[in-house]
C-alpha cells in the first residue's frame, strides 16, 4: 500500500528572549507561533479495525503535539537557562509567570530541533514524523525534514 503524508496545524503564543543576539530579539517579546505538524504511513487496511483507512488518527496525533508542545509551550516566556536570562527567569517565575528553561537559544530553529525530538518518541509504530514547519511571523518559518536528519 502507498505511503501517506498527513498534516495536523496547532497555534500557540509563546515569548522568548535571545541572549547576546546582536537585534532586537535580545528584548522579551513574544510570537504567535503555528506548527504544521506532518507525519507518513500506510493507511491501515484491516476493515475491522476502528481506524481503518486512517494513517493516524488526527485525535491521537493532536494528543501528542498538545501534551508536549502546545500545552508546554502556550502563554509560556522561554530563555535558555545556560544565560543569565535565569536571573530574570526566577523573578518571572517568582511573580507566578509561565516561564520554561530549555537548553539550547529559544530560537525558532532550535525550537523545531526540540519538537521534531519530542514528537518522534511519541508516535505509534509505523507513524514517522516526516516534517515540521514552525511559523513564528507571518513571513519567517523553520522547517525540519526528516529526509534532511
Amino acid at each position: 500500500m502507498a505511503q501517506i503524508r498527513i498534516t495536523k496545524m496547532f497555534s500557540f503564543e509563546t515569548g522568548h528572549a535571545l541572549y547576546g543576539y546582536d537585534g532586537k530579539c535580545r528584548n522579551v517579546h513574544g510570537h504567535s507561533y503555528k506548527l504544521s505538524v506532518t507525519v507518513i504511513g500506510q493507511p491501515i487496511s484491516d476493515n475491522n479495525h476502528v481506524k481503518f483507512g486512517m494513517v493516524i488518527d488526527f485525535g491521537d496525533l493532536k494528543k501528542i503535539v498538545k501534551e508536549e508542545i502546545v500545552d508546554v509551550f502556550d502563554h509560556a516566556t522561554v530563555f535558555n537557562k545556560n544565560t543569565p536570562h535565569v536571573e530574570l527567569a526566577k523573578e518571572l517565575s517568582d511573580r507566578d509567570h509561565n516561564v520554561l528553561l530549555v537548553d539550547y537559544q529559544p530560537t525558532s530553529e532550535m525550537m523545531v530541533l526540540d519538537f521534531a525530538d519530542k514528537i518522534k518518541k511519541r508516535l505509534p509504530a509505523g507513524i514517522t514524523l516526516h516534517s515540521l514547519k514552525l511559523q513564528e511571523t507571518e513571513t519567517s518559518f523553520a522547517e525540519w525534514f526528516a529526509s534532511d536528519n
